[in-house]
């Protein structure tokens, strides 16, 4: 059966490894997902990422954060679904938590964190929110 939702997927494959106190979790590799994970290490809440091409397909080896036992992300949820896109300019992206989390927007120069997107001044599709 096709997955509907692969970044959907691996947000779930992030929190499910945490909430089991995992040291790292394995994902398929896509260009869309290695991007989001980009933002997250740039932004302090995975330790990194890496390719892992032990098995027949790529994949990427995510090295989850954990701050005195508790985890780095404490939430993450995706916004923008295959159901139902959600966009936004710059001037109105979300803030999530008062500015203390982000939120990961694919603009046209690429995915970036909303603090990014505006001091660029562009807008885009809202992927997911992060605290």
């Amino acid at each position: 059966m096709a997955m509907t939702d692969p970044l959907g997927d691996m947000l779930t494959r992030i929190r499910n490894g945490q909430q089991a106190k995992k040291d790292s979790v394995l994902t398929p590799a896509s260009k869309l997902r290695a991007n989001v994970l980009e933002v997250l290490q740039r932004e302090g809440y995975i330790r990194g990422y890496s390719e892992d091409e032990s098995g027949k397909h790529k994949a990427l080896r995510i090295e989850l954060k954990y701050f005195e036992g508790e985890p780095a992300i404490k939430h993450v949820a995706r916004v923008s679904k295959p159901g139902r896109r959600i966009y936004s300019a710059s001037r109105e992206l979300p803030t999530v938590r008062n500015g203390l989390g982000i939120t990961i927007v694919s603009t046209p120069r690429g995915v970036l964190s909303d603090a990014e997107a505006r001091s660029q001044n562009v807008g885009g599709e809202v992927l997911a929110e992060v605290f």
